[in-house]
């Protein structure tokens, strides 16, 4: 099946809905720096002390904050399970994988259908992502699910794809973050905040785990409870996610969350251009305008 028209229901998301930068706390800024630069490919988009923004291009998608010495969130706490880059080819991706493969890196690895994906970890223990989307048109549906798998990847295709032989020096322009896989304590509450509070569609469901999005996207989060069932958040201090970014594109959207927000009894803080909410699972996010002051911030 192709995919499906999804209906526009109120009080939903809208679909020009992105993923922002993810801001992490780290044990040793120099350590992280220099790993996303060589490993990633990201570039240093602004440092002041303590803290780093990198991304691709112009575009950020990380921000750093040194906790010197902090330890890594234990597993079965809530929070990122990994955070997802998306390159913007096929090749692109080929020539990330001969780059990490020159490097010595040992990397996961998973067709998904919908894309093809590689895991690795930083120094700190978050979970990193690299992946390409296939073309929307080759996406399956089953009604409003799309399929999804963890299939091998086809190693010897991807690099031959024509251009994966070229070097990898940085992420090339177009690249954005894709999806953010958090670790939650409840599933159930978890469906309900994200889709019923916030206006996700959950679009997979996969044994302790759903996929969520806006505009017919395969997931704009993940949320699973592989690990982190009952789990509290990780400790104040910790190298732990400190909080995920989404930008909508109109002020209407952001009233309208705001509402939806207000109407539920869910807590939450509001300026004139953004937004932070914390999921039943103590993640925090924090909607903005696209080109608001706190897009500019970071």
């Amino acid at each position: 099946m192709t995919q499906p028209q999804l209906p526009l229901l109120p009080g939903r998301l809208p679909k020009g809905l992105t993923v922002g930068p993810v801001e992490l706390s780290v044990s040793d800024l120099d350590r992280s720096v220099t790993f996303y630069r060589q490993v990633l490919g990201m570039t240093v988009l602004d440092q002041q002390a303590g803290a780093v923004t990198l991304g691709a291009g112009a575009l950020p998608l990380l921000h750093l904050t040194e906790r010197p010495g902090a330890r890594a969130a234990p597993a079965g706490a809530s929070g990122l399970y990994h955070f997802a880059v998306l390159l913007p080819t096929r090749a692109d991706l080929g020539r990330w994988v001969r780059h990490v493969a020159g490097l010595g890196l040992r990397v996961g690895q998973g067709d998904h259908l919908v894309s093809e994906a590689f895991y690795l970890t930083d120094p700190d223990g978050h979970g990193i992502e690299v992946y390409r989307d296939r073309p929307r048109s080759e996406w399956q549906w089953d009604l409003d699910q799309v399929r999804m798998a963890s299939d091998p990847i086809d190693i010897p295709g991807l690099l031959a794809e024509p251009g994966a032989d070229q070097p990898f020096a940085e992420l090339p322009g177009g690249t954005v973050m894709g999806h953010v896989h958090l670790r939650v304590s409840n599933l159930a509450a978890t469906e309900t905040f994200y889709r019923q509070v916030l206006g996700f569609d959950v679009v997979a469901r996969w044994p302790g785990a759903l996929f969520i999005s806006v505009g017919g996207y395969h997931h704009h989060f993940g949320l699973n409870t592989w690990q982190s069932e009952g789990g509290a958040p990780a400790p104040e201090g910790s190298a732990r996610l400190e909080r995920v970014h989404l930008q909508l594109p109109a002020a209407s959207d952001l009233e309208h969350l705001a509402q939806r927000l207000q109407a539920a009894g869910v807590v939450f803080t509001q300026k004139s251009d953004s937004l932070e909410v914390h999921d039943p699972s103590a993640n925090l996010l924090s909607f903005s305008l696209a080109g608001s002051a706190e897009t500019q911030r970071l």
